[in-house]
């Protein structure tokens, strides 16, 4: 199965991203919950691009079996104005969008792996994967 790539400028782009992350979690054979939580984090993953760096994008590649384990694995890139202090941001109630502060961190509670670099002024990239 071929990666996909998706570009995220609107409200409209993120509900293609997360119906297109939901149809190739089900093709991969994730059962309907798995399916839910990587919808959900794309949701979540996707809005942050579009609110805080207005464009970015979505790329989802599956992860072959036969190269070590099946998975999903989700990256989501920007070029915006990056994460000042990482470690706040991680922290539940952390917000700087007068948000509940649940988005980044309860992403990461959805998957088996969570990775954010960011840099001021550069952008952000947050790649996560949910292994089947």
């Amino acid at each position: 199965m071929q990666s996909r790539s998706i570009a995220l400028e609107s409200e409209h782009d993120i509900i293609i991203a997360r119906g297109e992350v939901r149809a190739i979690a089900a093709r991969l054979g994730f059962r309907l919950l798995d399916q839910t939580r990587l919808a959900t984090v794309t949701s979540e993953l996707a809005r942050n691009v579009v609110k805080y760096a207005l464009r970015g994008r979505m790329t989802a590649q599956p992860l072959d079996p036969a190269q070590g384990r099946a998975g999903l694995r989700l990256v989501f890139e920007d070029s915006g104005p990056g994460i000042p202090d990482v470690a706040a941001a991680m922290r539940d109630g952390f917000s700087t969008g007068r948000s509940l502060g649940k988005g980044l961190p309860g992403s990461k509670r959805l998957v088996d792996v969570f990775e954010i670099e960011s840099e001021v002024g550069r952008g952000t990239r947050v790649t996560v994967v949910r292994w089947l």
